[in-house]
């Protein structure tokens, strides 16, 4: 009976021991838990991670303007109602022709300027324009004042280089027909007579001359 009762209470104490050992796993795998959750859920108290890099922007400060290459005209009617057209050509430095008509007088000139110096040509190339023609039909002496500029209005704070100004070199006038069939003519002329002196005397040589004058009249010196 010593021996029975030994056995039962050493498996008593064994079931105890395993039971506590039980409670003990389960309590410790329930404060992991609630140790992951805490650093998982939110980073309060931590150091706020950075935010993602932007690409960078390709219109940043301190980039050039971008010229405008093309060719723009149009027509006005100046104080005095004169009828003028303009073109203007080029790219980075323009050309602005203007030719004039009133009545049978005809005038024209150049202007020269760079638009891209005006910081807000780029963005407004058309109202630019338009700003010059009517510039260009509100100057008092047109094509004779080299030191008046014609300005936009969007571009009155820009560099002088930004206003155009009169070109001072004039235009090569286009030599005329008749000032060559006139040049052509003395030379004829002038041919005619030495040949009427060499071929003939003195006292004949205004009858050789007439000769040669009806001979070669049809043809070209």
């Amino acid at each position: 009976m010593t021996i029975l009762s030994n056995i039962a209470i050493v498996l008593v104490l064994a079931c105890i021991a395993q039971l506590v050992l039980v409670a003990d796993c389960k309590g410790s795998g329930r404060k992991g838990k609630k140790a992951e959750r805490g650093t998982g859920s939110g980073n309060k108290g931590g150091v706020p991670k950075p935010p993602p890099k932007q690409p960078a922007n390709r219109h940043e400060k301190g980039q050039k303007t971008p010229s405008v290459k093309g060719v723009f005209k149009g027509r006005f009617l100046s104080r005095d109602k004169t009828q003028c057209t303009w073109v203007a050509t080029g790219e980075d430095a323009f050309t602005l022709d203007v030719n004039c008509k009133k009545g049978g007088d005809t005038f024209g000139c150049e202007y020269k300027a760079r638009p891209s110096a005006c910081p807000d040509y780029a963005s407004g190339v058309r109202t630019y324009w338009k700003q010059i023609a009517r510039a260009l039909k509100k100057q008092k002496v047109l094509c004779k004042d080299p030191a008046a500029l014609v300005k936009a209005g969007m571009c009155k704070r820009a560099p002088k280089d930004a206003h155009f100004k009169l070109n001072d070199r004039p235009r090569k006038p286009a030599e005329s027909s008749t000032d060559s069939t006139t040049s052509s003519g003395k030379s004829c002329a002038e041919s005619q007579q030495q040949r009427a002196k060499e071929y003939c005397s003195t006292s004949w040589s205004s009858v050789c001359n007439l000769l040669f004058s009806m001979i070669e009249g049809g043809e070209d010196c």
